[in-house]
């Protein structure tokens, strides 16, 4: 940063030459933003770590493998069909074919793989936009990606509202309201919810 523009607009706003410690003072203040700022541009964005990966993996499966090694889609639990799920735990759009995935819907080992990682990168930076600036652990970001992985719904949840808000304690009671698929509780559901916020409430 070119510093004696600077210096220049102090001067004249004060209508005198600054004293020593004036540019002592203003010299170590703007160090200070050059470092935030660097810092800033290295900051890599929010991932999800190997904890929630597994939490996602062990709750989702990867389900309905076939003798010839690939996947086949199969229905919602609460509904006994739509949406239709294949690989882990992926719904709606068929990266594969084209179109919806469905019944008869049919992947490689490779292909419900990708599907992940990709799905993965989505959820983590739609829960990073959620909670903005709100001091985040490594363990807190995992539950809440695992949360919209199944839910969808770290946009509108009360959980995201109590995050930003620093009440963890609130925050880590809302995962065992999302338990209900079809209109009743799902043992499956209680059970990740359950380690969900275990995972959250996890000393960061």
């Amino acid at each position: 940063m070119r510093r004696k523009p600077v210096f220049d607009i102090i001067r004249r706003l004060l209508g005198r030459p600054l004293r020593q410690r004036e540019v002592n003072a203003i010299d170590a203040a703007l160090d200070g933003l050059s470092r935030s700022d660097e810092g800033a541009a290295s900051a890599p964005p929010w991932q999800i770590g190997p904890e929630g990966v597994a939490l996602i993996k062990r709750f989702e499966g990867c389900a309905r493998r076939r003798a010839d090694g690939a996947f086949e889609a199969y229905p919602d639990p609460g509904t006994g069909g739509a949406p239709w799920t294949i690989g882990w735990g992926a719904t709606g759009r068929d990266h594969v074919h084209g179109g919806r995935i469905a019944q008869g819907t049919v992947w490689s080992a490779a292909e419900c793989e990708a599907r992940l990682e990709s799905d993965l990168a989505r959820y983590a930076a739609e829960v990073a936009a959620a909670i903005g600036d709100a001091p985040t652990t490594q363990s807190q970001f995992d539950a809440m990606v695992s949360f919209h992985y199944n839910t969808g719904a770290i946009a509108r949840a009360t959980l995201t509202r109590r995050h930003r808000a620093g009440d963890h304690a609130g925050a880590s009671r809302e995962f065992d309201r999302w338990c209900f698929a079809g209109g009743r509780v799902m043992k499956g559901l209680v059970r990740r919810r359950a380690a969900e916020a275990a995972l959250y409430r996890k000393p960061g």
